[in-house]
């Protein structure tokens, strides 16, 4: 079940919200928690099991943590033990035919793969149980006693499938009490709205673009047909995944939850490192602050912080997916970054901005190609097209066709990629709001009826 269908959005939500605001407060979590159950198993109920498995194991670490008389060591024990058992089912769930592949290839062996499908999610619910026992181990929070309460916070289906990933930290605290509000619920629908219209009407319809673009010969195709595609991908998985991002901060609004935001307009950047504070906000905090600080982050040398990032980025990488495009983005953004870091800020600063921003956007969009293809010789022969090494014209009557029919798609999708006070003014009056958002969940919803092409990227992270 993804927001962006018809069975969430006139079966599933108001049936949850119904049953959440009849409640009394002693249940609504336990509300939230089997509703996720639900919304969960209902694509994959095999795996829920893997879901539980990872709850029960923390909420039992965070509550021996809790226990007064442990050594320092018991305690780095029972963490150590915890991010073994959670790290041990996502490596054996995401990487392990990933393994077995290159072992074959290199010894020469048949060892069978396991051709299990990817538990939904696994990326984001495992970082965030592992933020849980981590905060309880620093002392940034308390051992959630609730089950139930804990529960819900792993598996919270506004941001149980794609985020944005919820430290335990910042959410403690509203697990126990927090209320909602008419202004509250009404932020929280608008929100939705916008998310779900990034979506339907924005991802979807560039996303045929880039299909069909990254389906032709790329042998054969002229330099232009080929950043018009990877634009056009650019563009489908910043407002398929912020999207996704919106309508779960909606849906947590909604419910009483606040949860951090996830981006923040990233195509406007002017860096590589400008992008990253404003790219998945929620992953590279994560990063930071349960890897790149505990490492040493730059607190000791220049040659630790290098080897710092590197691993950051390298885990980045990989978390993204297993296979070795997802290596070399991760290794590419790095090096990018460590350059930014010591020289390339500093000659930046010296550019006109528009050059600037050229800079960065040519940079995000070669990384995108890396992203996109997980096959190598695809990735090479697509960035052969783009700088025209294919021997082909650098236009064709193709070309031409696909600017002539998207231009206008394009030019909406810029200026919603772009911040723009007329949105702003826009909801500070509420009766062209009310229209402005009714027109939005209209036009989504009579996509969704006909949708013949309706993918979700990152349900393979």
């Amino acid at each position: 079940m993804v927001f962006s269908s018809l069975l969430f959005l006139f079966l599933f939500l108001p049936a949850v919200l119904a049953l959440y605001y009849v409640a009394p407060w002693r249940i609504k979590n336990l509300i939230l928690f089997l509703s996720s159950l639900v919304f969960y198993a209902w694509g994959e109920p095999v795996y829920i099991v893997i879901m539980l498995l990872s709850t029960i194991t923390d909420y039992g670490f965070g509550l021996l943590l809790s226990r007064p008389k442990l050594t320092k060591v018991q305690r780095k024990w029972i963490v150590v033990s915890s991010m073994v058992i959670n790290l041990g089912l996502l490596s054996y769930f995401k990487y392990a035919d990933f393994l077995i592949q290159n072992v074959n290839e290199l010894l020469g062996t048949h060892i069978p793969l396991t051709d299990l499908p990817l538990p939904i999610g696994i990326s984001f619910y495992t970082f965030q149980s592992m933020s849980y026992i981590i905060d309880v181990y620093r002392g940034t929070a308390k051992a959630q006693r609730n089950w139930i309460d804990f529960g819900t916070f792993v598996a919270l289906f506004p941001q149980l499938v794609a985020g944005p990933i919820v430290q335990y930290n910042t959410i403690a605290e509203q697990l126990r009490a927090r209320s909602v509000d008419i202004p509250m619920f009404a932020e929280g629908v608008r929100r939705f709205i916008i998310g779900l219209a990034k979506k339907v009407l924005l991802a979807n319809n560039i996303g045929l673009l880039w299909h069909t673009i990254s389906s032709s010969n790329l042998d054969s195709m002229p330099a232009l047909t080929a950043w018009i595609g990877i634009i056009a991908f650019a563009f489908q998985i910043y407002f398929d995944f912020s999207g996704y991002s919106d309508m779960a901060i909606g849906l947590g609004l909604m419910f009483g939850f606040r949860f951090n935001e996830n981006f923040n307009k990233p195509y406007i950047s002017q860096s590589i490192t400008d992008f990253w504070r404003r790219w998945h906000i929620s992953l590279s905090s994560w990063f930071r602050d349960y890897v790149y600080i505990p490492l040493g982050g730059n607190r000791r040398g220049l040659g630790i912080q290098v080897r710092n990032i590197l691993i950051v980025w390298l885990l980045t990488g990989i978390w993204h997916g297993a296979s070795w495009n997802f290596l070399l983005w991760g290794l590419y953004f790095g090096v990018i970054l460590i350059f930014e870091k010591w020289w390339g800020l500093k000659l930046l600063s010296r550019l006109p901005r528009w050059v600037r921003h050229l800079y960065a956007i040519v940079l995000i969009l070669v990384g995108w190609v890396l992203f996109a293809f997980e096959e190598l010789p695809l990735v090479l022969s697509y960035l052969q097209a783009m700088l025209g090494f294919n021997g082909q014209p650098l236009w064709d009557t193709t070309t031409l066709y696909f600017t002539y029919t998207n231009a206008i798609l394009l030019v909406v999708l810029t200026l919603a990629s772009v911040p723009l006070k007329l949105f702003k003014r826009m909801d500070d009056r509420t009766i062209p709001s009310l229209i402005w958002y009714g027109v939005l969940f209209f036009l989504s919803v009579a996509y969704l009826v006909d949708a013949t092409f309706n993918p979700f990227l990152y349900f393979r992270f």
